[in-house]
């Protein structure tokens, strides 16, 4: 789904368009993040445009479509575990939040359609 990779930029917090993405915040504690209520709510009130963003969510707004269009393609192991990781979270543990930013950045449901049986990423060149 296109939230999917939505909070997988969310999580691993890409800063830049390249030919990979940057792996500057791969040895993030995920697990922290998702456990820190007030931390994640912040993350999603930048991605859903209705709070202020950290430089880190700035950057991940912008890389977004990119990773949403390509399947992910410039993303590593690691960054695709943690999207999956925090998709699962949302989809369990704050499913209005899920609703929110699907809404957000899936109004068509054109990446619900092609990753409905979760995130099955282009493979890295």
């Amino acid at each position: 789904m296109k939230i999917y990779i939505l909070l997988f930029v969310l999580v691993t917090i890409t800063c830049v368009i390249a030919e990979d993405y940057t792996t500057k915040y791969d040895d993030m504690d995920i697990d922290r993040i998702l456990q820190n209520g007030r931390i994640l709510t912040n993350y999603i009130k930048c991605m859903s445009d209705e709070g202020p963003c950290t430089n880190e969510g700035r950057e991940l707004k912008k890389i977004l479509p990119d990773a949403l269009s390509t399947g992910c393609n410039k993303c590593n192991e690691k960054q695709k575990h943690a999207a999956n990781k925090v998709v699962n979270y949302l989809k369990t543990k704050r499913p209005k939040d899920w609703e929110r930013l699907s809404a957000k950045y899936d109004s068509t449901g054109e990446y619900k359609k092609r990753y409905e049986h979760g995130l099955q990423f282009a493979k890295n060149n």
